[in-house]
């Protein structure tokens, strides 16, 4: 029996696989004579068990059987039922007996093998997914249904060809190469893609997603590969406008330019939406007005912010950057801009009303060959800023309503940034136009420097440089720079300004300058009711103070004090000025230093703003380079620094003051020490008639005499000595009494009855203008009188 277990598990005629199935050999009286070891593992029966006991032994006969799946019910050894399909074959042997081999498929497999039968037959006849099949040379035995026409093949046509062959226009090598991978691997490679026109749809480009994998029969042996692809167009279409939205979020509107936002959208459209686009703005817009509500007298005036283009002729449109143009109403522009809605020509006529109307733009588009359009405006609060012109001329196919609806986004995301560009504009030329009217138009002239400055405006509005004429020939040099930005840092600016003109002109010392300052700017903080951004502390100031008639500078800074010094040499120095704390915040009080200058000395005088594009190391170092450099004139020098060393486009405004110093002639000056002696105003007054006529300033000698009788009296009896008379002829005539009294004289009206008390009140009368300045030791008292033009 165990021989003819044996024989029967190799058998001949099973085929292929047949030694795996369960089977048995019966003789011509139904006696079980083989029996192999699938059948014992499908029913439990040793061969020992079964082998010359009658098949019918192991049929159960009372069992319900569904004929669809099962022939006959076989019991197990363990008593359960097994439903199976049977296959009866002729059983060849060397005796004359007929033997018949009976084979067993469980039901289930027989039903699993059905399911695999139609699953195959659907894949070819009803699936939608399109499926090829090739051999292992690449060529195309077989494609279902979905596959027919996808890439661009009809029934049979391809059968037999390899795809380069069938379908050189749908990425034929590429998909070859990834074939001949998958079957020396036998690792299937997934969703890689094909793009092609299918002939179904010859006037788009379609993608597909295709994954390729090995067949091999039961014994492992290559039959070749398959290929399943899938039309992924609109899927891939939609990734790509979600892709094109979030870049066009990064990069549109990156800066607070118009013209440089509108750049910014062509180059997001172009090439990947459209062929070419123009951006169209309204002028308001560019000059940072305010939107119009309809056309004007000549319709709607458009200028060219921006176009792009996959042409290689630098003209992308009709009009050029920065031209102007119009459109008529039958236009699509005109439409758009008038109701506010986009429009969507999905094939441009050429033979249409509006096309004939437009000579410019209708010229240009049927010289380009032309043949869809889009047309979408600038929309933000229900106001038109202009419009974008997106053009197709190449065969990648019509626009269609989901290249309209990225193309509304786009332009909604690029309103936006243009509408804050503009706001900016306008905030910028209102800043501007402070600035400029707060900050003087020209430097007053002054022996004592040849000066000249230069600003350069970004909408800071916080930088400023003076010039401020002093008694004595003497001459203020101002630096400053305000915190923050905008109308209110401008206007911050020019009260501080107010403030150190108005303080110069009370003859101060430059440390008391800075402390009356620090109580100015902590007054304006606890008046500031605005964001921090417009608080004034924070600001920088540097004043100076040149003599001429000594040849010394007074300087005192509050912040990093913005001073270099070029002898005639030309050799640069970084005075070491005591830098106080910015105004308005906590530190020592301001110290003030003196530094002797030669002639032709330039002082130069910066805001920060002027090295914003440098690092810390580099400044000076900068700075120093080129200032080095010779110059023929302040005015040369600031025009060289500020375009030297300001980066384009600067965040932060630069102001730059240069002032060429100038010694005043001695024999411009007279000065004489008097006795503390009521005898010596006499002694005075004939000093100043003879000193007078030297100058030949006969005209000015009654008025001067009076003034130095005054002044001299009394010093000589309220003050302390030494007194020191100081006549300085300049543009002006001044008369200085020192002493060394700290007190200083009042004003005052006197009675009809009071023999004294009208000095000063003819001082005031006679002089242009007079005051106090305060010394070192003691103090003086200056008065100035106008030069006529004899002298």
């Amino acid at each position: 029996m165990n021989d003819g277990a044996d024989s029967g598990r190799g058998a001949a005629g099973a085929g292929r696989g047949e030694a795996d199935r369960a089977s048995f050999v019966v003789d011509g009286e139904g006696i079980v004579v083989a029996w192999n070891a699938a059948a014992e593992d499908l029913l439990g029966h040793s061969a020992q068990e079964v082998l010359g006991r009658s098949a019918k032994d192991l049929v159960v006969t009372d069992a319900t059987v569904d004929r669809r799946t099962a022939d006959v019910v076989l019991r197990h050894r363990d008593g359960h039922h097994i439903g199976c399909r049977v296959r009866v074959n002729a059983e060849p042997a060397a005796e004359t007996v007929l033997r018949w081999r009976i084979g067993l498929v469980p039901a289930e497999e027989e039903l699993a093998a059905a399911v695999d039968r139609a699953l195959v037959q659907a894949l070819f006849t009803r699936s939608p997914v399109g499926l090829f099949v090739l051999d292992p040379h690449l060529r195309l035995r077989r494609y279902n249904a979905a596959a027919e026409g996808m890439q661009g093949i009809l029934a049979s046509d391809g059968i037999g060809l390899r795809p380069t062959e069938a379908w050189p226009d749908f990425s034929a090598e590429m998909a070859e190469r990834v074939m001949r991978q998958v079957l020396k691997t036998g690792r299937p490679v997934l969703s890689f893609e094909k793009r092609g026109r299918p002939p179904g749809d010859p006037g788009r480009e379609h993608v597909y997603s295709a994954s390729a994998f090995r067949l091999e029969d039961d014994d492992g042996r290559v039959l070749g590969v398959a290929d399943v692809v899938v039309d992924v167009t609109e899927r891939h279409r939609a990734q790509q406008r979600l892709a094109m939205a979030a870049e066009a979020g990064a990069r549109i509107g990156t800066t607070l330019d118009v013209l440089h936002t509108a750049g910014e959208l062509a180059d997001v459209v172009v090439p990947r939406l459209a062929d070419c686009v123009t951006v169209d703005l309204l002028e308001p817009v560019l000059a940072g007005d305010e939107v119009p509500e309809g056309p004007g007298r000549a319709g709607w005036e458009l200028r060219r912010a921006a176009a792009r283009s996959l042409s290689a002729d630098p003209g992308a449109g009709a009009y050029g950057i920065g031209e102007v143009g119009s459109y008529p109403a039958t236009a699509p522009a005109a439409a758009v801009l008038t109701d506010r809605r986009p429009r969507l020509v999905p094939v441009v006529d050429a033979d249409s009303p509006w096309m004939s109307g437009d000579v410019a733009c209708g010229g240009r588009s049927r010289q380009k060959w032309i043949h869809s359009l889009m047309v979408v405006p600038l929309l933000v609060r229900d106001g038109a800023l202009g419009l974008v012109s997106l053009y197709r001329w190449t065969d990648r196919g019509a626009f269609q309503d989901d290249d309209l609806t990225l193309a509304k986004d786009l332009a909604a995301r690029a309103a936006v940034a243009l509408d804050n560009a503009r706001r900016y504009v306008r905030e910028r030329n209102a800043v501007l136009s402070l600035q400029r009217g707060l900050l003087p138009h020209s430097l007053p002239a002054a022996d004592a420097v040849q000066a000249a400055h230069h600003w350069v405006h970004s909408g800071a509005g916080g930088d400023w440089t003076d010039v401020i004429a002093l008694p004595g020939a003497r001459v203020a040099l101002v630096a400053g720079s305000a915190p923050g930005r905008g109308v209110r840092t401008a206007a911050t600016m020019g009260r501080l300004r107010t403030a150190v003109t108005t303080l110069a002109a009370l003859d101060l010392a430059p440390d008391e300058v800075m402390a009356r300052l620090e109580d100015l700017v902590r007054q304006m903080d606890a008046e500031t009711a605005g964001p921090t951004t417009h608080s004034p502390v924070g600001t920088s100031c540097l004043y100076l103070v040149y003599d001429p008639v000594t040849c010394r500078c007074t300087a005192a800074a509050a912040g990093a004090p913005g001073l270099a010094v070029v002898d005639a040499a030309g050799t640069v120095s970084f005075p070491d000025v005591p830098a106080g704390p910015a105004l308005g915040r906590p530190g020592p009080a301001f110290a003030k230093t003196t530094l002797r200058v030669r002639e032709g000395t330039q002082l130069v005088l910066f805001t920060p703003g002027l090295l914003q594009g440098l690092d810390d190391e580099a400044r000076h170092r900068e700075l120093a380079r080129a200032l080095s450099e010779s110059c023929d004139s302040p005015q040369d020098l600031c025009l060289r620094l500020t375009e030297a060393l300001v980066p384009p486009d600067p965040p932060h405004d630069a102001a730059v003051l240069v002032a060429r110093t100038r010694p005043i002639d001695p024999a411009r000056v007279a000065t004489w020490v008097l006795p503390a002696d009521p005898a010596a105003v006499a002694t005075a007054r004939s000093l100043t008639a003879r000193q007078l006529s030297t100058w030949a300033m006969d005209d000015e000698l009654f008025a001067t005499e009076l003034i130095v009788s005054e002044l001299v009296t009394n010093a000589i009896r309220y003050a302390e000595p030494p007194v020191q008379l100081r006549l300085i002829r300049d543009r002006t005539l001044s008369v200085e009494v020192s002493d060394g009294s700290s007190a200083a004289p009042y004003l005052r009206h006197a009675r009809t009855t009071d023999e004294g008390g009208r000095g000063l009140l003819l001082v005031s009368q006679f002089a242009h203008r007079w005051g106090t300045r305060s010394e070192d030791r003691g103090k003086t008292i200056w008065a100035e009188e106008p030069v006529t033009s004899a002298a």
